[in-house]
């Protein structure tokens, strides 16, 4: 799999849960040879209805094998105790085109300033906070309308279980990227350290004592699935149930079972070709709360690039404040 981080190397992509997602989709593929009922079982584990009306024909684009997108969602729910609903502290829109052999991954500053859908009355709000208004419909309304971008399928992470899917591989090595110390735990840098699923999921959480902030966590989180997914694509993991199921419970996704297995077989090649970018904000103080604005002019070329990827027509960029 080859992954461009050219764009803006000092601020990488961090592209959790395309990975997360690739190797559920992987698992699911390797189930439905060797034993459909599995497989259907994860799928029908995984699958939860958006509740809402697409902008396009999913099923007839999936049929063609024409580009789709799907956003890409990670929550804190379950996080270090946490039984709330939580916000989205990861949002990536993911363009995959088989014709062009090419995965784009757009992450979308969570923190930025927009106007939910639905709820335009508490404008000015945070981009993550729509999935706590109204879920996942509502994250997709409102990013939607602020990028003028088709969203076709969506696919949520549940951070806060990634301890149970670590512990169901045996653990994780991982090579701290900085030292800190973190609910009773030390890390210290470069020197690699077997985690379980508690140790790793603290490692991958912490924020304020990074010196990159978020950008930092993201990274960390980044280096735990990625570790996670080398053990996890090891054929002797792949075919556990156990491994299996674990992974699906922390995922909720609307690609139903026939879905995913179109896109194993018309799509795996975009998988190989991973361009990743992101949408860059500049940091301002509103009513005492620190937000995200992204310029319209930058608005302007993530749309186009997205729009690009999906084979579409350029168009003009969504409102600055969504859809105000």
């Amino acid at each position: 799999m080859k992954i461009d981080n050219s764009k803006k190397e000092k601020h990488p992509i961090r592209n959790i849960i395309c990975i997360m997602l690739g190797v559920l989709i992987i698992s699911i593929g390797v189930f439905a040879v060797r034993s459909y009922h599995n497989a259907r079982k994860a799928a029908d584990v995984v699958y939860q209805s958006s509740k809402m009306k697409k902008t396009r024909n999913t099923s007839s684009l999936l049929k063609s094998g024409s580009p789709i997108s799907i956003l890409l969602l990670g929550t804190d729910t379950g996080a270090l105790g946490r039984t709330y609903k939580g916000r989205t502290d990861t949002i990536i829109l993911a363009t995959i085109n088989p014709r062009t052999k090419k995965t784009t991954l757009m992450s979308l500053p969570r923190d930025s300033e927009v106007a939910i859908s639905g709820f335009e009355q508490d404008f000015p709000a945070k981009l993550n906070a729509a999935y706590a208004y109204g879920s996942a419909a509502t994250t997709i309304r409102t990013v939607q309308k602020w990028l003028n971008v088709p969203i076709d399928y969506y696919a949520l992470i549940n951070m806060g279980g990634m301890k149970k899917v670590v512990n169901e591989v045996g653990g994780v090595d991982i090579s701290p990227i900085l030292s800190f110390n973190y609910l009773g735990y030390t890390f210290t840098k470069n020197v690699k350290t077997h985690m379980d699923g508690d140790k790793a999921l603290a490692y991958s959480r912490m924020r304020y004592d990074d010196p990159r902030g978020d950008y930092g966590r993201q990274r960390r989180q980044r280096q735990l699935i990625t570790s996670i997914i080398g053990k996890g694509t090891n054929a002797s993991n792949l075919v556990k149930q156990d491994f299996l199921l674990s992974l699906a419970r922390q995922t909720r996704t609307d690609l139903s079972f026939s879905d995913l297995t179109r896109i194993i077989t018309n799509y795996r090649g975009a998988t190989k070709n991973i361009v990743s970018d992101y949408a860059q904000g500049t940091g301002k103080m509103i009513n005492g709360q620190s937000f995200e604005i992204v310029s319209q002019k930058e608005k302007q070329r993530v749309t186009n690039t997205l729009r690009t990827s999906l084979n579409l027509k350029k168009a003009a960029t969504g409102s600055q404040f969504a859809n105000k």
